[in-house]
């Protein structure tokens, strides 16, 4: 019984996480963590207007800003992202490496398998929850075959 159990959180942390607002759809994954985590997510602005994502909020974190990383002179460094513009039409994509949703201070331990409820705050379609599925440490994304399935 137990083993069907995490067969079925592994099936879950298989299915990308998807929220859809007015106009909007996101779709995402997180990694697992201890401390600290990293959320990728992907918005596709379906509006005749652009939107700005500003920010984003999680229960499971005390700190939840979006950085850049990049590399500069041989050391990666990362700072923090500001407005993100998402144009008519248009999406914008978190991936490792680049562009994340930084969670510092998690108040227990992201594990695989589960999920991480996110909230994504724009400028004109508001809050967006989302619930990702929280993949293994070292993932790079859902379809990964190296992320625990």
């Amino acid at each position: 019984m137990r083993l069907q159990h995490w067969g079925f959180a592994a099936l879950l942390a298989a299915v990308p996480a998807t929220a859809k607002a007015p106009g909007l759809h996101v779709e995402g994954w997180a990694r697992a963590g201890v401390s600290s985590s990293a959320a990728y997510v992907t918005v596709h602005n379906r509006k005749t207007s652009g939107d700005r994502l500003l920010g984003a909020s999680s229960p499971a974190a005390r700190s939840v800003t979006i950085h850049n990383s990049a590399m500069q002179g041989g050391v990666m460094r990362m700072r923090l992202a500001g407005a993100l513009a998402v144009p008519a039409g248009g999406s914008i994509a978190m991936k490792p490496g680049g562009l994340h949703v930084m969670l510092t201070g998690l108040r227990a331990p992201l594990r695989p398998g589960t999920r991480l409820p996110l909230t994504l705050r724009f400028e004109r379609a508001g809050n967006v929850p989302v619930s990702l599925p929280v993949l293994p440490p070292g993932a790079t994304g859902p379809r990964d075959p190296h992320h625990g399935h």
